[in-house]
């Protein structure tokens, strides 16, 4: 516990000095953070005009639709905020400078996520945030105690499975060097068919969705619980799936790190 307490210190320590180094630039960090919301605007805005056409998708309304995305969104941003300089890791081993990670007396994996801050995702945190509140309110949510705890607790789930699958994906880069397409083509997935009700897609696409790739279990089966769409134990399930698949990714990363040898050798 005390090794766990330390590398949390110091993680933040890393990261504080990092988005001290960010400010410097504050046109640019600024910048960086519109970026990342505009993005994601637009994503939700093509989901508005598309309402518009067709007023509900599988029995979802635009309210509701907006607090599934602003679920997704929120968690998204929540993982790759402290994940997001991990996302440099196969330049980090080409140069070599993988290599100074070992020679600290400080877990790797530490020191690598504390590299950067991720400033865009904090823009994807805002967008996210700014739709579960406007969702909130027009969605006719029966709002409780539990309801909320719920809430909370399954978007930091939402946010486990997504550093899950980031993690240990960027994890074989120790042993393959480059994993940016395929690391690309999972968030993506994430990304696209997450933001939809999965009834939507029907069948094998929504079996595959939910038990071979979770994407149905970092919005859409909480956020069902929320709406009152879903009495299923499958949902309340979802944020217990987050820490168990982000134990299976750091077991992964320690696993490949054992294997990795330097681009020296």
């Amino acid at each position: 516990m005390d090794e766990i307490l330390r590398s949390l210190r110091l993680y933040f320590l890393l990261q504080r000095a990092s988005a001290r180094g960010a400010m410097q630039y504050r046109m640019n960090t600024v910048i960086g953070i519109l970026s990342g919301a505009l993005w994601q605007g637009t994503g939700f805005a093509f989901i508005w005009v598309v309402m518009h056409t067709f007023p509900s998708l599988a029995g979802w309304g635009l309210a509701e639709i907006a607090f599934l995305y602003g679920m997704r969104l929120t968690a998204h941003a929540l993982a790759m905020i402290p994940l997001m300089s991990v996302n440099d890791i196969q330049w980090v081993v080409r140069n070599g400078e993988f290599d100074r990670f070992l020679l600290r007396p400080l877990n790797p994996l530490v020191q690598l996520m504390g590299n950067r801050v991720g400033i865009g995702q904090f823009g994807d945190l805002l967008v996210g945030v700014a739709l579960l509140v406007f969702a909130g309110q027009n969605a006719h949510i029966q709002w409780n105690a539990w309801l909320f705890a719920f809430c909370f607790v399954a978007i930091v789930g939402g946010a486990l499975i997504e550093a899950a699958f980031f993690l240990g994906l960027c994890s074989l880069s120790l042993r393959m060097v480059d994993t940016f397409a395929l690391r690309l083509f999972v968030d993506d997935v994430f990304s696209k068919f997450g933001s939809y009700p999965m009834k939507i897609f029907g069948g094998v696409t929504e079996w595959l969705l939910t038990f071979v790739l979770p994407v149905a279990f970092v919005a859409y089966l909480p956020s069902s619980v929320v709406l009152g769409k879903l009495d299923n134990p499958w949902a309340l399930a979802a944020p217990l799936l987050g820490v168990v698949l982000v134990s299976l990714a750091y077991l992964i990363w320690r696993r490949q790190l054992d294997h990795y040898q330097s681009v020296g050798h």
